[in-house]
């Protein structure tokens, strides 16, 4: 880090929340805090919606999936378009005719507070976790960039959050959103194409995407009808798109966002906007990944990009067996080096070595085993060391290769996205809790001034709260995967409980409370044994389960209750008689 990326860097950042406060300060009461007064154009609606997801986690943990993994993970998005369309058909208009601050208080008009309440607390428990993902991602790139303690990163990255969003509420995240939007592209755009130059001199684009081939990162999709292989389109296409349905439809935190558009179809427009860009856009960040896959072809590579991991083995006493595998790398790269380059010079003959394509393989192959001792050096010098690395690969890139000024860039990229998932979560958590929890409990009346003061507050209480949640948080396979198996465990539920609302009139509250605790209660259960355990199912059904099962129990409740109900009158009748 020079000067110019420390200036680039704070000023980026110092400018979002500046201008964030100055420009929405001021609400005068709770529907100009949650909803913004209705002002919001579709365009800003779009971006909103679009900012809100692609969180620091998005931007960090993505290429390094790509990296390791290939392009599969695009799979994962291909549900998305069509859930778009459902809710423009279906949730916007009447969410918009109900006139509601929150999703969940659709759900008392059509069932009963106890439903509300259920979904509303599922919401605030899955969220809370999330928002403090998203303060925890950007944390552990600074906290290893700068030396600093983890614990300070996630207060600063937190408290700067909390600053605007406790000022102007959804009209601040929605302002901000679009100069984070802005930052975050141009900074991923600027990258890719200088990934492309930095490439050898003779190597096309095409020549680029061979190599990739040639390491099995471009199979894009998968027919297996595997349950066990996480990404295939089957899994994208149902799993993906309940998974999309719940967070877009039913999560607070992107309902908020279309809720203050000027009218049903500023909304749709933006959410239709948001079905168009994700999925090209999720492609690109992903590709983004393979290319620096292509780059590490030809430049030095470390055995594990966790910098960490690098501290503690020069310290113990595995510090020469370590750097044995270091050296027998130095020789495998260069090794790879020259067969790719020899592909190169044969591909743009127009012909595709299969000799050289089986030789790739085979040094990809040596590079994964010498990768997998390395993992296991490093747990023989600290049992507690985090050895997955998916997250620090496009990190180490970054800090290693990028010119002055944008290093700056990138880390801002990756704070302004902490910042904007963040803010969404903070502002839908307090909506929530004020008009779902406290409003819809309190036996008095209140003024509009003491409500907006009551969701201001739990803006503070659920900023400390993830703030908390991020100073405890640890890595998981991925951090991205982590952030969708914690929406997918809770995600199913709540959607089924909204699909049952909108579309099964005759279901009544009680037969719906029911449904959806057992639900969730074998939702839980399944993770644990199924996925936790053992593996056996990829954590994208759980989406489809969860929705499915919560349908289905509600409409065998409903007969039941209604043949009881019908018996019980009946047996009534008689004994009058």
């Amino acid at each position: 880090m020079q000067l110019f990326d420390w200036i680039v860097l704070i000023v980026t950042l110092l400018f979002i929340v500046g201008y964030g406060s100055w420009k929405t300060k001021g609400s005068k009461n709770v529907e100009d805090f949650i909803l913004g007064n209705n002002e919001t154009p579709w365009y800003t609606v779009g971006l909103s919606v679009m900012a809100t997801q692609a969180s620091a986690i998005t931007f960090l943990s993505t290429p390094g999936q790509a990296y390791h993994d290939g392009m599969g993970f695009v799979q994962f998005y291909f549900g998305l378009p069509i859930a778009m369309i459902v809710i423009c058909v279906t949730f916007i208009p009447l969410y918009h005719k109900n006139k509601v601050y929150t999703a969940y208080e659709f759900l008392e008009k059509r069932f009963d507070v106890k439903t509300r309440s259920l979904a509303a607390i599922l919401f605030l428990v899955q969220r809370g976790l999330g928002t403090g993902l998203t303060i925890y991602a950007p944390a552990i790139i600074l906290s290893a960039l700068l030396g600093w303690n983890l614990t300070i990163m996630n207060i600063i990255i937190g408290v700067l959050v909390i600053i605007y969003t406790f000022s102007g509420g959804t009209k601040a995240v929605n302002v901000t959103q679009k100069q984070q939007m802005f930052v975050i592209m141009t900074g991923m755009f600027i990258t890719f194409f200088l990934i492309l130059h930095y490439l050898p001199n003779d190597m096309t684009f095409t020549s680029a995407m061979h190599i990739a081939g040639a390491n099995d990162k471009m199979n894009i999709v998968d027919f297996s009808f595997n349950p066990e292989e996480k990404y295939t389109i089957w899994s994208g296409i149902t799993g993906g798109f309940f998974l999309a349905l719940a967070y877009f439809g039913t999560d607070q935190s992107q309902v908020g966002r279309y809720l203050s558009g000027k009218s049903v179809r500023e909304s749709q427009m933006g959410l239709i906007m948001n079905g168009l860009l994700k999925v090209p856009m999720q492609f690109f960040i992903l590709l983004t990944g393979v290319m620096v896959f292509v780059f590490f072809q030809f430049n030095p590579v470390p055995l594990n990009f966790n910098p960490n991991n690098k501290i503690v083995i020069e310290k113990s006493a595995y510090k020469e067996e370590y750097h044995v595998l270091e050296k027998k790398l130095s020789t495998l790269s260069e090794d790879k080096k020259v067969i790719n380059l020899l592909y190169i010079d044969q591909l743009n003959q127009d012909y595709d070595n299969p000799i050289l394509r089986k030789e790739l393989v085979t040094l990809s192959n040596k590079e994964k085993d010498l990768r997998d001792r390395a993992k296991e050096i490093i747990l023989k010098a600290d049992s507690n060391s985090e050895t997955n690395d998916k997250d620090y690969v496009f990190f180490h890139f970054i800090l290693h290769y990028l010119p002055k000024g944008l290093i700056g860039l990138l880390l801002a990229v990756i704070i302004s996205a902490a910042m904007s998932s963040t803010a969404s979560g903070l502002n839908a958590l307090a909506s929530t809790t004020a008009i779902d929890i406290y409003k819809r409990n309190l036996k008095t009346e209140k003024s509009e001034k003491h409500y907006l003061n009551a969701t201001k507050f739990f803006t503070l209480f659920w900023g400390i709260v993830a703030i908390l949640f991020a100073c405890v948080g640890t890595l998981f396979e991925n951090l991205i995967q982590l952030v969708n198996i914690i929406g997918s465990i809770f995600y199913g539920t709540v959607l089924g409980i909204f699909l049952v609302g909108f579309y099964l009139r005759r279901v009544q509250a009680k037969p719906m409370f029911c449904s959806a605790i057992i639900s969730q209660v074998t939702i839980f259960i399944i993770y644990y044994f199924m996925i936790y355990k053992q593996e056996k199912l990829g954590y994208l059904w759980l989406n489809f389960i969860g929705a499915m099962l919560t349908i289905l129990l509600a409409l065998f409740m409903q007969v039941a209750f209604f043949r009881r109900k019908k018996s019980d009158n009946f047996i009534s009748d008689f004994s009058e008689d």
